[in-house]
């Protein structure tokens, strides 16, 4: 078998296979999105081939960017398109196009690599960890009663601070309906500004929302968006959604501050003719059910894992990132699947971290693949070490890694790929 890389003319060949791996077809709509691969970047895939020729294997990378705690970004390859046909499944496929693709993302100079992934005991096993998580709320609209403020939030606006950091948390502004073909400039400007203030966040490059490549609102199905501008008439959020059925789902909000997604919430809650608000993708921790009179008016469900890290390069993965407490940890991070092991001094000062090699006893020993679960802030490190996975050599190892590693604002990533 040998892994090869992939050009401009294996396009058909590449997007024929990947779609046969998982028993699909290229015409078949998937979950109203446009054509995701139409975005993929030729000069990052890999086609497995058989010593007949024949393609059993795909994967790929995009070039994206990571937002880190701090508000630093990174270069990360979004590992996506990763299949095997099922005649060649249990025959060490997917390990050697992993294997290779690590290596190649290593010589590209990217210290992280991400994934969403379709089967959760795939890739934990190639170093990824999940580092974010996402929810589902469920509001039914005739209970959906708003909370008086409570403790002052009122009078002091306290009630509409920022919740990702950029955006001047202003409770004023208005809100806007316009049809998704009508605002496509408007949603990728309101999303830059937002992803590059939010950790955990991933670009959305120019050519994925000139191609409708993905799921809504990158792809062109048919949608209503509430857009929400500020006191000066600048767009800082948006709704996107449909209504079928009586249930108005959203299929994403993205706001520049507490005050904007409460304002499109509002919107969204007020829309007559329908029984229920589905928004889809937000925080686990959102606020939104506190603001409800009625808390059992939005009820969580499908809490899942969303990004899934890898750490590449742990010394600048650890630097390139923001730290809000100063401290010092050994971390002992054995890498299996590569085959690679160290042991690493990190130190906090004035939210910047160094890390250097060193033979000190460890604070703490973990696989790469928890050092990528806990890297955003999103997992504490004293959770995996209650659930076994992570080693504390020191008993107030796992408060300080807890203290050292939290992020001012939690992880969430909203991007499909």
């Amino acid at each position: 078998m040998e892994i090869r890389p992939t050009t401009d003319e294996d396009f058909q060949v590449f997007v024929e296979t990947v779609h046969t791996a998982f028993g699909q077809f290229p015409e078949t709509p998937i979950a109203d999105g446009g054509r995701w691969w139409s975005a993929l970047e030729m000069d990052r895939g890999l086609l497995a081939v058989a010593p007949d020729g024949k393609p059993v294997g795909t994967a790929a990378a995009h070039s994206f960017e990571l937002t880190l705690p701090g508000g630093e970004l990174a270069p990360a390859a979004g590992v996506t398109a990763v299949g095997v046909l099922p005649s060649h499944r249990r025959r060490g496929v997917l390990s050697a196009m992993m294997r290779h693709q690590l290596a190649e993302v290593r010589e590209r100079g990217e210290f992280l690599s991400v994934l969403l992934a379709s089967e959760a005991r795939i890739y934990g096993r190639y170093g990824y960890g999940p580092a974010t998580m996402t929810a589902r709320l469920t509001v039914q609209r005739h209970r959906a009663e708003w909370a008086e403020p409570r403790g002052g939030a009122a009078e002091d606006g306290s009630g509409s601070g920022t919740s990702s950091g950029f955006g001047s948390g202003s409770g004023s502004g208005s809100v806007e309906v316009l049809r998704r073909a009508d605002c496509g400039e408007i949603l990728e400007a309101v999303y830059d500004r937002y992803r590059r203030a939010q950790p955990g966040a991933l670009s959305r490059p120019h050519h994925w929302w000139d191609l409708g490549a993905g799921q809504p609102p990158v792809s062109r199905a048919p949608r209503y968006v509430a857009v929400h501008r500020d006191a000066d008439g600048t767009p800082n959020g948006y709704a996107s959604y449909s209504t079928e059925s009586g249930t108005l789902t959203v299929d994403e909000t993205i706001a520049a501050d507490d005050a904007a997604f409460t304002a499109l919430a509002r919107y969204a809650l007020g829309h007559d003719l329908v029984s229920q608000v589905v928004f889809r993708h937000v925080p686990p921790e959102h606020p939104l059910r506190r603001q409800l009179a009625d808390i059992r008016a939005g009820e969580v469900g499908g809490h899942t894992d969303w990004l899934w890290v890898r750490l590449l390069d742990v010394p600048r993965a650890l630097t390139a990132r923001g730290w809000s407490t100063d401290g010092e940890l050994v971390l002992d991070v054995a890498d299996p699947f590569l085959g690679e092991h160290g042991c690493y001094l990190l130190t906090v000062r004035d939210g910047r971290a160094e890390c250097v090699a060193t033979d000190r006893r460890p604070d703490l020993s973990l696989d790469v693949r928890d050092l990528g679960s806990v890297y955003l802030g999103g997992t504490r490190p004293s959770t995996l070490v209650r659930a076994g996975h992570i080693r504390a050599h020191d008993p107030a190892a796992a408060a300080r890694a807890d203290a050292l590693f939290a992020s001012d604002v939690a992880p969430h990533c909203l991007h499909w790929f």
